[in-house]
């Protein structure tokens, strides 16, 4: 069956940086999409960037563009998500998420994706 699995997290200061990392199996990870989101207690989940199957296109959320990197290693079955200048309100679970490069609703829309991770968890401190 269809695994991603997130690593990564940790706790870091302010400014500090974090390299997340999904790597998927049971799919055909060329053929797939993916996005990271994120969401903090009690509040609903945020799109945080999107890397198309090709890796040609990326599309960031307003609040994360600039300081954030999204990747892909088609090899490895991995996507990542480098993190640069963080900031406390970063705090989050962060989840990776595919669907199928046949999808044609917006990268930032969470229910176009059918596949997620477990999250992990992202904590910067003041």
């Amino acid at each position: 069956q269809v695994q991603l699995v997130e690593s990564g997290g940790g706790l870091v200061q302010a400014g500090g940086s974090l390299r997340l990392s999904c790597t998927a199996s049971g799919l055909t990870f060329r053929q797939y999409e993916f996005g990271w989101f994120r969401q903090a207690p009690r509040t609903e989940r945020q799109f945080v960037a999107a890397i198309t199957f090709s890796g040609g296109n990326e599309y960031y959320a307003n609040s994360v563009r600039g300081r954030f990197t999204i990747s892909r290693d088609n090899p490895k079955n991995t996507v990542y998500l480098q993190m640069n200048s963080l900031k406390p309100e970063d705090t989050a679970v962060y989840y990776c998420a595919a669907r199928h490069m046949s999808e044609t609703a917006s990268y930032n829309d969470n229910t176009s994706y059918d596949k997620w991770g477990q999250g992990t968890q992202v904590t910067v401190s003041s």
